[in-house]
């Protein structure tokens, strides 16, 4: 630890300032803290949890496609895989039948627990040379000189304050982010109208074998994602009008659910883990992704429903935006606030048009014409389905996915299959094809 000196006001300030102060050792916070420590920066890496292996339960444990390229630039996909973490692909069944494709054509993310993530993330950080690792202490106040934030004030243990002055301060701490709250601003929140149970089950068989399945059942919602140690996360979003069902009979109702599925797994044959982790109630949330000396990542500037998958992958993917965006300014003395301005427009050009079709899907309506001409072109031609599948990867924006190119081919798609008739969806060569 830096050597400190005590101030008036009862706290112990550090006597050597950091360049950047991340609050929060998870994903996006030690994504940032060892990025911005590659750049030649002084990183104070804070985290509330003492315990080196703390990590997030309650999690889809799924990282989009899109996310790949920072966790090779990390050096992490070795240290994934050596781990047991499963390369991810998708199938989904949809009202048209299965949206698939050949594996070996479609981008690729990771499936991994973050009991095993966590950890691995939080080594890397602390062990890369600049980043001073302190966990057991929790954000407490920012410090704040000529109305820009200037470092954060945590507080130990023992329950004696710290300041910690910074050029920088990110906010990695999560979608109810105690510093969003202390520095207040604007924050815009829409509604979930689905809840979620998760649980986690071990020698689950899957018709897909490793690869995972995605039930779209309008308006209810499930997945199964095998990870690492052989254990696979089974998650269902129900609409909220069935959470009485499962108030009364929790077990139940969610073995019950699954095994309705079409090609579903039969829970009561594999073992359960864990216990059946619930979210009832969880807003989509979004707040601008920077100001003059604070920044936020992850969950803290954007956390979208997590039917989508896409909360690990936005973290990796912001942390690193953000110090690409900022640290030459950060280091060579340049204008940083101009370079914050230019990480939140870029975190809004890249995020913003996916949040908002998230939560208006959050809504629980019924698909709206475009949603029935996509989801149904995928389910019936392997194009349309890569097509698909780089959008639900987040590797395309909204943009090229509703292209005029991509519009047409599913319009001819689907005019193609009335004018051969309807055919009974089956059980889908998608599914079929999956284990290989």
């Amino acid at each position: 630890m830096s050597a400190e000196d005590t101030t008036g006001g009862g706290r112990i300030m550090s006597r050597e300032a950091y360049d950047v102060a991340v609050v929060g050792a998870s994903i996006a916070g030690c994504t940032a803290a060892t990025l911005f420590a590659r750049e030649g920066a002084r990183v104070a890496l804070i985290e509330r949890h003492a315990d080196p292996n703390a990590y997030k339960a309650l999690c889809t444990h799924y990282i989009q496609p899109c996310a790949v390229p920072t966790i090779e630039r990390l050096g992490l996909a070795p240290l994934i895989e050596e781990a047991g973490g499963i390369r991810n692909g998708l199938v989904m069944y949809t009202r048209w039948g299965w949206i698939g494709g050949d594996a070996e054509d479609l981008p690729y993310g990771y499936n991994i627990r973050r009991q095993t993530l966590d950890p691995m993330l939080r080594g890397l950080a602390a062990s890369t040379p600049g980043v001073e690792f302190m966990p057991g202490r929790s954000a407490r106040d920012l410090i704040r000189e000529d109305g820009r934030v200037a470092g954060v004030v945590v507080r130990d243990r023992a329950g004696e304050s710290h300041e910690i002055p910074a050029r920088l301060v990110v906010a990695a701490d999560g979608r109810s982010s105690r510093i969003a709250k202390i520095a207040g601003g604007p924050v815009e929140v829409a509604p979930n109208n689905r809840f979620a149970y998760f649980a986690h089950y071990r020698d689950l068989t899957l018709p897909s074998g490793s690869r995972s399945q995605m039930w779209m059942l309008e308006p209810d919602v499930a997945y199964t994602f095998p990870n690492d140690g052989g254990v696979t996360l089974a998650a269902c979003m129900p609409a909220k009008e069935r959470l009485p069902e499962f108030k009364e009979d929790l077990e139940g109702a969610f073995v019950r659910f699954f095994e309705g599925l079409p090609l579903g797994p039969r829970l009561s044959e594999a073992q359960r883990v864990s216990r059946i982790m619930g979210v009832v109630e969880q807003a989509n949330v979004s707040r601008p992704a920077a100001r003059p000396g604070l920044a936020f990542v992850g969950d803290a500037a954007l956390c979208s429903d997590p039917l989508w998958g896409v909360g690990c992958g936005w973290a990796f993917q912001s942390a690193e935006w953000l110090v690409d965006e900022t640290a030459e300014a950060l280091l060579a003395g340049g204008d940083l606030d101009r370079a914050l301005e230019r990480y939140r427009r870029r975190h809004r050009r890249e995020l913003s048009g996916h949040h908002r079709l998230i939560c208006d899907f959050s809504r629980v309506r019924p698909y709206n014409p475009v949603e029935r001409l996509m989801f149904s072109a995928a389910a019936r031609d392997n194009r349309s389905a890569r097509h698909f599948h780089a959008f639900g990867a987040r590797i395309i924006g909204v943009r090229e996915f509703l292209s005029p190119r991509a519009v047409g081919r599913a319009l001819w798609v689907n005019a193609r299959h009335a004018a051969r008739g309807r055919a009974k969806p089956g059980p889908g060569p998608a599914v079929a094809r999956a284990g290989r």
